[in-house]
């Protein structure tokens, strides 16, 4: 099929709409608005208490959101950014899959995980809850979690070729009606997982937090009273609006053009490059991801609620001046895809790796609007969720065990200065499992997590290092390495070099040392060593400007060495000065 005679859809990336309601009292407003706040970070804090995989209650995979009855976001508990913007579609498709409120009640659960509804892999399933009041729908509650497992051909894939090989599918159907159990949909879970007691209290967890975000929106409509609930609400959507409006108000008009380049699809080893275009307009934003390569038969189709998200959250992290985002934060943007392309993706193609080409078009989104207004942007962030997803079966017991989750990279420098090694913007919340609990519960030990010297992008504004790991494995096990930005450097900006890429490396007993790209299934033997090298971050301004103080400061600090100063900032470094 030609692509370009494939017409391209236009998505609005805000639900809803301004109804002009301006009267709202303010003082209200700001404790309605910190009301809904806290109801949503109770019901974070009720799942990262009862969740049993520490992917959840510890890295935090997952997002936790209240809606109205719209199906506009009302509150977030800080968590996985990436999911957050695509769970307003989630809970709009897991509605539809229902047949609407008319066919709702107090007490339901419904589970999701279909992946172009969710905009994630299977693994990533939704529970959603409507909210009643006096009979009256009052909104929803949604958490979307990462599951360990639910079948797919490897608890973790990068060479599916179509989306039934990785993971069964929960289509919209409920889990509890009217707050029993429907037995049939619980037992069909339990039969489609290799860990049932892990996901049994993931799953449970899930249920538990979005009863409690239902109750806690019906205590808040309760306490303010529904016209004044829906008069404020609206109050508040409007100020993220006008935040966004404000910040793209001041950036130049016209269309910019960012580029991204994913590694490969999992299946073979050949680049895929594409182009995000920015289309600023007075007060509005337009992200264009029509142009993009056509879906490919390897697992890093986008589908189209992540797409949509990524454009929301580079926008917000940009222009939402510090607030947690709302639906309103969204209305002045517009998303363009083109059907059957890699950022929107048609049944059955495979999306296990979406995620890889998401966060890279969010830096690609970066990349254009640097065009427009150097300034406004960071340079290329190390872009990726290096990682490694770690299986098996215990030695003694013959439990099955699972263990993963992603890792900070060094972020770019920028005009205020050097950058951070931090997560992705998209992960922004997600935090490190501690490394003594990844060594209690699994066969795992850590011989090395530290800073990677001289990984760092030269410049004014020195980018972020990366890190260095190194895993030693106790007990013979399995991994998936879905390693990505191993063949394109984090830029720099106006004049800034680039960072290290990412890299893996396996150290097998008696083998020859093997790098690593995207690999599913591999065999660690018992005493295997895997190397993970994280990207840094790429820098800002030219290396010549960077004073002399802080090139001596930083290698006091050890982020670079004396050849590293001596190669990228020999203004600072003379052989009298390092006598």
């Amino acid at each position: 099929m030609d692509m370009n005679t494939v017409e391209t859809v236009v998505h609005k990336a805000g639900f809803g709409r301004s109804e002009g309601v301006h009267d709202a009292d303010p003082v209200t407003t700001e404790i309605l608005r910190n009301s809904l706040c806290s109801a949503a970070n109770q019901m974070k804090s009720t799942l990262c208490r009862i969740a049993f995989s520490p992917l959840i209650y510890e890295t935090l995979d997952f997002a936790a959101a209240i809606y109205d009855e719209d199906f506009c976001m009302l509150a977030q508990a800080p968590s996985l950014p990436l999911f957050m913007g695509s769970l307003t579609y989630c809970v709009k498709k897991a509605s539809d899959a229902v047949g609407g409120p008319e066919n709702m009640r107090e007490g339901d659960v419904i589970i999701y995980n279909w992946p172009f509804g969710t905009g994630s892999h299977a693994q990533d399933v939704v529970l959603v809850a409507p909210a009643f009041l006096e009979e009256k729908l009052i909104g929803y509650t949604a958490v979307k979690a990462h599951w360990l497992d639910i079948a797919a051909k490897e608890p973790y894939c990068t060479d599916t070729t179509d989306v039934y090989q990785e993971g069964v599918i929960f289509p919209g159907i409920k889990l509890y009606d009217g707050g029993e159990v429907v037995q049939d949909v619980y037992n069909l879970v339990m039969a489609n997982t290799r860990m049932p007691n892990i996901i049994f209290g993931d799953m449970r967890a899930q249920a538990t937090a979005v009863n409690i975000g239902a109750r806690e929106l019906q205590r808040v409509v309760k306490r303010f009273g529904y016209e004044t609930f829906r008069t404020s609400t609206q109050r508040i959507y409007d100020h993220g609006e006008a935040l966004v409006r404000r910040y793209f108000a001041d950036l130049p008009d016209g269309r910019y053009v960012g580029e991204g380049c994913v590694d490969d699809d999992g299946l073979s080893d050949d680049k895929i490059p594409y182009q995000v275009i920015v289309e600023i307009d007075g007060d509005t934003v337009r992200v264009d991801y029509s142009h993009a390569p056509p879906a490919t038969r390897g697992p890093i189709n986008c589908p189209v609620p992540s797409t949509i998200s990524v454009a929301r959250v580079a926008i917000s992290m940009l222009a939402g001046s510090g607030y947690a985002p709302n639906e309103g934060h969204f209305r002045p943007l517009e998303v363009i895809t083109r059907p059957g392309t890699l950022f929107h993706p048609l049944p059955p193609s495979p999306s296990f790796l979406y995620g890889w080409p998401a966060l890279q078009s969010i830096d690609a989104i970066y990349n254009a609007i640097g065009k427009a207004k150097p300034e406004a942007v960071p340079a290329c962030s190390g872009c990726d969720i290096p990682n490694v997803y770690w299986w098996g079966y215990r030695e003694k017991t013959g439990e099955p065990w699972a263990h993963g989750g992603g890792m900070p990279c060094g972020g770019g420098a920028h005009v205020r200065g050097d950058g951070t090694t931090m997560y992705h913007v998209s992960l922004a919340q997600s935090r490190i499992s501690p490394l003594e609990l990844a060594e209690t519960k699994f066969p795992l030990i850590y011989n090395r997590f530290e800073l990677a010297q001289d990984s760092c992008g030269a410049g004014k504004n020195r980018g972020a290092c990366g890190i260095d790991i190194s895993y030693h494995v106790t007990e013979e096990c399995f991994g998936t390495a879905p390693i990505e930005r191993q063949k394109t450097p984090p830029w720099g900006l106006q004049g800034g070099m680039e960072a290290r890429p990412n890299s893996m490396t396996v150290y097998r007993p008696g083998e020859a040392p093997e790098k690593i790209g995207k690999a599913t299934g591999l065999k660690f033997p018992k005493g295997t060593v895997v190397d993970l090298s994280i990207a840094g971050g790429g820098g800002y301004g030219p290396p010549s400007e960077r004073t002399i103080e802080r090139v001596y400061g930083d290698i006091a600090d050890g982020y670079i060495s004396e050849t590293y100063a001596r190669q990228h900032y020999p203004q600072s470094i003379s052989d009298e000065q390092a006598a």
